[in-house]
């Protein structure tokens, strides 16, 4: 309890200097792998990562100790090193962007495996190098000079997007435009990637090696579940990167024996889900209650085209086989069919009552807007794409209960140009439908 405490009210300094440190490194990480995300560059950090390791190796057989900075650059050698022959790969062979990652990714991994494995057989060589928090990752370790070096080069990325903003988002969005008005792509390319292993680097004594990847990731993908906008998108990556590494360090200093590396994967993991989940507009359960609501809304419409065709033909007399009758016009389950009618019932749409199913003149209206729009598109299909007036009934069905209004407009001065259609379509009506007003198909 007293640990919740201090670590509520970041009595602790160390408690202070290491969520500062994870909360730097996760906002320049969400920054920067928005553009890896667009970019389709998610996995270079991954390769950048594990290139690392015999770079850190590398340092410390140099220095022959422990030193931060020596290991950072040793670090960003290699996967500067890995980054070019990712490139090289890429631009000089046929091999694809995927295939020349794994290349890299393993034959760097497994150099830097074989070194650390060289140190680790000195006696007191592995434990001097501290190689195990490069590999999982170890933020409780993290000094306030180790903290200042993250947020240092993390505001300097942060700035660096900032500051080519425009350049990464055209680079993003249309490299081919970008080529052609002479941007020079291939330096901006390389440019993101050099970004993207700096970030790289200086996560690896936090969150290691292996799930650094992780935070340039998840953060990004998480964003774009609630934005259309790039900025407004590295504005929520940044603080959901910031969110994971409080979050992940926190529960890692209260829980003993628990490297800090793969709770703020898991934190980071949690912050994706509740995106992809409760997103407004592109979350599942949005996805879900819109499709369901058109769904409803177009039972709803085809019933009420039913009974509109049905007296329009005279084909239904006033009895009780009039619901038999409806069942023949579409092919709807007898749930469906009985569901559909309930709900016009309560919304006032159709006679309330049982046996026969009459329409209200609400429902009258709203009915001859949806067989006007069906039979308007009826006419542009068979105008425009030169289907048979006996083919068109099912393309127009598919299609009536998303045309917007401007369409139909259109489609009706052509009606009007022409004078002629194989059914008559109900004139425009002037009254504001039921459907409009109430939200009746919610």
């Amino acid at each position: 309890m007293d640990d919740l405490l201090r670590l509520i009210t970041l009595q602790d300094s160390n408690t202070r200097t290491v969520l500062f440190g994870a909360a730097a490194l996760g906002l320049s990480a969400g920054v920067v792998g928005c553009f890896a995300v667009l970019r389709r560059r998610a996995l270079l950090g991954d390769a950048v990562a594990h290139s690392a390791l015999p770079g850190v190796c590398a340092a410390f057989l140099v220095v022959g100790d422990r030193s931060m900075p020596a290991f950072l650059l040793g670090a960003l050698v290699f996967g500067a090193i890995a980054v070019v022959c990712i490139s090289a790969i890429q631009s000089a062979t046929r091999v694809k962007a995927d295939a020349a990652i794994a290349i890299v990714l393993t034959a760097f991994f497994g150099l830097g495996i074989v070194m650390s494995q060289r140190i680790m057989a000195d006696p007191g060589g592995g434990n001097r190098a501290g190689l195990d928090s490069f590999l999982f990752g170890k933020a409780a370790s993290m000094v306030r000079a180790d903290a200042m070096l993250i947020a240092s080069v993390g505001l300097v990325v942060v700035l660096i997007v900032l500051a080519f903003f425009k350049e990464l988002k055209l680079l993003a969005f249309d490299r081919t435009f970008a080529a052609g008005i002479g941007r020079p792509v291939g330096a901006m390319d390389l440019a993101l990637m050099l970004l993207i292993c700096v970030v790289t680097v200086i996560g690896l004594p936090a969150v290691g090696v292996v799930l650094m990847v992780a935070l340039l990731v998840i953060p990004a993908a998480a964003a774009r579940f609630w934005t259309e906008s790039l900025s407004v998108m590295l504005i929520i990556a940044g603080v959901v990167g910031a969110a994971s590494g409080v979050v992940g360090t926190g529960v890692s200093a209260l829980a003993e024996g628990v490297s800090a590396g793969p709770v703020i994967a898991l934190a980071a993991a949690a912050m994706f889900t509740l995106s992809m989940l409760a997103a407004p507009r592109r979350g599942l359960i949005a996805s879900w209650h819109r499709a369901r609501t058109l769904r409803r809304r177009i039972l709803l419409e085809n019933l009420l085209r039913a009974l509109y065709e049905l007296d329009e033909a005279a084909a239904m007399s006033q009895s009780n086989g009039r619901e038999g009758e409806l069942a023949l016009k579409r092919s709807w389950t007898a749930s469906q069919l009985s569901g559909a009618i309930a709900r016009a019932r309560r919304l006032g749409l159709i006679e309330p009552g049982s046996g026969t199913i009459t329409l209200t003149a609400s429902g009258a209206a709203a009915a001859a807007g949806i067989v006007r729009r069906h039979r308007l598109w009826e006419l542009f299909l068979i105008e425009q794409a030169a289907i048979a007036p006996d083919h068109v009934d099912r393309d127009a069905d598919a299609i009536e209960h998303v045309l917007p209004p401007e369409l139909l407009t259109q489609l009706e001065a052509r009606l009007a140009e022409l004078g002629r259609h194989p059914k008559p379509v109900p004139p425009s009506p002037h009254a504001i439908s039921p459907f409009d007003k109430a939200g009746a198909l919610g």
